[in-house]
């Protein structure tokens, strides 16, 4: 026992010297590693109101599929030299399932950084008839959410819907105005035709709070295209979730639904693994909440404060720097995974492109298709730039 013990010691030691070399041990994380956020970083922060009437079945399953490609829109770019991290929120409105107190609407996930629960959250959603009150929803996201104050901070509410945008007890006129004057620009999604949209209000909602009013066909099947690269590409985020050391039972039960929600993109189909497999590469999949890796990491982490029952059964028996070591190796190798994945999905999304120009596919009017255009033309009015 102490032979073996002195070899993962040596082990583990000799990690812990190329880490600390690299700068990724107990300080500063290597450069090429993915960036933790820091105070004033660059932010994104959208909140996404889905109806989930009835007849919006549509509408919920092509935000499961594209949820990733939307957030991806922001991995190649940078603020004031800064790559920003993205914050979702997650509202379903317009559901007779819901409280008629609360007018048929409920916040299901407020501004966060952990995708993997809104992807939960997306793929656990169920369209019931019911009254959709965009004024309400609209509202509600203004006033509960955490808006950061900076006006250098894009932020920006996604309704999506088919009734009329002006119906219900609260003024949607009103609404819009109280978003913006807090700088959150209000773009309405229309699933339906556009002249409809305008009678309904959709257009004018959206000029009020300095937004785009936006048409999609809710029913369309986003097309999957199979390449080259797909193979490799889930190999490799096998590895990268064997990277993730869970803390806790938290921690445990978040690694395994994290492998859940991989099995729910890839059963979705329309390139939805495939983009969640770039996100996961990519600064805006952070998981400190859960993580030894990106917990340590943090600047308010502290290795003293762990507890050993918190800690997988392999590091139970660790040193301090051991542990350190071992978490620095993880990152090592998270790294270098996420490098070779970043570099595979822009030669797939080259193929996807060439593909659908091929087949003569039109997405211009699918839900990502609007959203990732518009966040990119909004933001850079913000000062984002983006890298072609």
């Amino acid at each position: 026992m102490q032979t073996c013990k002195t070899i993962r010691r040596a082990v583990l030691c000799g990690a812990a010297a190329f880490a600390g070399a690299a700068g990724g041990l107990a300080g500063k994380p290597a450069e090429s590693a993915v960036e933790s956020p820091a105070k004033g970083q660059a932010k994104v922060q959208l909140a996404i109101l889905l109806d989930t009437s009835g007849s919006m079945s549509g509408l919920i399953e092509q935000a499961k599929t594209q949820l990733w490609s939307i957030v991806n829109t922001f991995i190649a770019a940078k603020q004031n030299g800064r790559t920003p991290f993205v914050e979702v929120a997650l509202y379903e409105y317009g559901n007779d399932g819901l409280n008629a107190e609360s007018y048929w609407l409920r916040r299901i996930q407020p501004l966060t950084r952990d995708l993997d629960r809104i992807s939960e959250d997306l793929f656990s959603l169920r369209t019931n008839g019911g009254s959709e009150y965009c004024g309400a929803v609209i509202e509600r996201a203004t006033g509960d959410l955490a808006w950061d104050p900076s006006p250098d901070v894009y932020k920006a509410i996604f309704v999506a819907g088919n009734e009329p945008f002006t119906q219900g007890p609260a003024d949607a006129a009103a609404a819009c105005k109280a978003a913006i004057a807090k700088g959150v620009i209000v773009n309405t999604i229309h699933c339906g035709d556009e002249a409809a949209g305008i009678s309904g209000g959709w257009k004018s909602g959206a000029i009020m709070a300095d937004g785009k009013f936006l048409v999609i066909d809710h029913n369309k099947a986003v097309v999957h295209i199979d390449a080259p690269q797909d193979a490799e590409i889930m190999r490799l985020n096998e590895a990268l979730n064997g990277t993730y050391v869970p803390i806790g039972e938290t921690g445990r039960r978040r690694h395994e639904a994290q492998a859940a929600q991989d099995a729910n993109a890839m059963g979705a189909g329309a390139n939805a693994a495939q983009g969640r497999i770039a996100t996961k590469a990519s600064a805006n999949y952070w998981n400190p909440q859960w993580d030894l890796v990106d917990a340590s990491r943090e600047d308010s982490f502290k290795w003293s404060e762990l507890k050993e029952e918190d800690l997988p059964e392999e590091m139970r028996d660790m040193d301090v720097e051991e542990r350190k070591a071992y978490v620095a190796k993880k990152q090592e190798e998270r790294v270098a995974i996420r490098k070779k994945i970043s570099e595979l999905t822009r030669e797939r999304d080259k193929f996807v492109a060439d593909k659908l120009k091929e087949q003569g596919e039109n997405t211009a009017d699918t839900l990502d298709e609007v959203v990732t255009r518009t966040v990119r033309e909004q933001a850079e009015q913000k000062g984002y730039a983006f890298k072609e």
